[in-house]
């Protein structure tokens, strides 16, 4: 059964009702850690549909669903995937970023390594490719070609609304760790009610109360 996306909540609106709300950030672990609101729990997007049936359960106890990432292009872009599954949510517009760029606090675990975000670490790969396309072009005639690729491959990552660097880019070992905190299985329990056993718990970090 199909969905239909929730409407958008800007930062303002999300702030009043994070007690309310069940929140995921679909960031890496390792942009997670580099700060994250406070209270929203870590679901990668790479790792969304083995969160189904957990998102479902919550997005079923009342009180909505809300989707977070760095500045709303992956919120928006799981909120929709989430529609497909029958599971309405709310994309946070401007994400993080917004929410950090209105003064409000972020939360980073004990230990943390600050990770770029990951339109950044696109645009850095993605500018080197074609940097070093065009350099050795100047030594063996033919390696523009992959500039150009590089070049055909951010358009059509605008056309569709992906991006296949940055799915690749987030596999590299510093995004895939993830700070001091409950594991993804874990927040998984935490989301679909489980706690031993039991009704789900949070803290403000989001994790699973021992």
């Amino acid at each position: 059964m199909v969905s239909t996306p929730a409407a958008p909540l800007s930062v303002d609106e999300l702030r009043p009702r994070l007690d309310g709300l069940t929140v995921v950030d679909v960031r890496t672990p390792g942009e997670y850690g580099s700060g994250h609101i406070p209270g929203v729990l870590n679901v990668p997007l790479d790792r969304l549909d083995d969160a189904l049936p957990a998102l479902r359960a919550a997005a079923g106890r009342g009180g909505g669903l809300a989707v977070v990432c760095a500045s709303g292009g992956r919120s928006g872009a799981a909120c929709e995937r989430l529609a497909a599954a029958g599971i309405s949510a709310a994309s946070v517009e401007g994400g993080t970023d917004a929410w950090a760029e209105r003064g409000h606090p972020l939360e980073r675990p004990s230990g943390a390594r600050t990770v770029w975000p990951m339109e950044r670490q696109v645009r850095l790969a993605a500018g080197s490719l074609v940097l070093l396309g065009l350099l050795l072009d100047l030594a063996v005639p033919g390696f523009r070609v992959l500039s150009a690729l590089i070049g055909a491959g951010l358009v059509f990552s605008a056309l569709s609304n992906t991006c296949g660097m940055a799915a690749v880019l987030s596999k590299l070992p510093y995004n895939r760790r993830r700070p001091e905190g409950p594991g993804l299985e874990a927040t998984l329990r935490v989301l679909a009610g489980q706690r031993d056993g039991g009704p789900a718990a949070r803290d403000d970090g989001g994790a699973a109360r021992p």
